[in-house]
């Protein structure tokens, strides 16, 4: 266990904090999820600059770690339709988004049965940083003075990750096509 390593299991944990904050029945938590969600999307660059500059890379860190970015912008996604801040056609965009991330995980969890590894693409790592960034702006758009403004942009951004998300996903199936069938005679 190494201190990327803890960064990368804090962020899952922070994981279920935001969620919890997100749906308080007894009041209204905003801020606090705000700055849970954003310590925790701040982990996922500080984990991965960690590993590399102290050379801690793990198998088991990447792996954890994209579980981790995956459970942080889905559960969020989920909490923030649950409680109508993607509300109506935007839960599409929601839905592309988990869609996607489950059948590239799926994929990825297929081509390693293969020994076939796919490295996250640098439009990939983008779409992670558009998702939190969006998922940030519609947590806080209540806290700020023209929330209506401030959702309407959150979605906005939503939209640009959404698309960004499924071309990066595109890029993986058809990258990896030729690896999928069986090497068995």
């Amino acid at each position: 266990m190494n201190l990327p390593t803890l960064l990368t299991w804090f962020r899952c944990i922070a994981v279920l904090a935001v969620a919890v904050t997100l749906a308080w029945p007894f009041g209204p938590h905003r801020g606090l999820a705000l700055t849970l969600f954003v310590l925790a999307a701040a982990t996922d660059w500080l984990d991965g600059y960690l590993a590399r500059t102290l050379n801690q890379t793990t198998a088991f860190g990447r792996m954890l770690d994209s579980i981790a970015d995956k459970m942080l912008v889905s559960v969020t996604l989920l909490m923030l339709c649950a409680e109508g801040s993607i509300h109506g056609v935007h839960a599409l965009a929601a839905a592309l988004i988990l869609t996607r991330e489950t059948a590239i995980a799926g994929l990825r969890e297929h081509l390693a049965s293969k020994e076939v590894v796919v490295p996250a693409s640098m439009l990939a790592k983008w779409k992670t940083t558009v998702q939190l960034v969006a998922l940030a702006v519609l947590i806080a758009a209540p806290l700020v003075p023209f929330p209506v403004i401030a959702n309407w942009a959150g979605l906005a951004i939503l939209w640009v990750a959404t698309v960004m998300t499924v071309v990066s996903g595109a890029q993986y199936v058809w990258g990896t096509r030729h690896n999928w069938g069986s090497h068995e005679a």
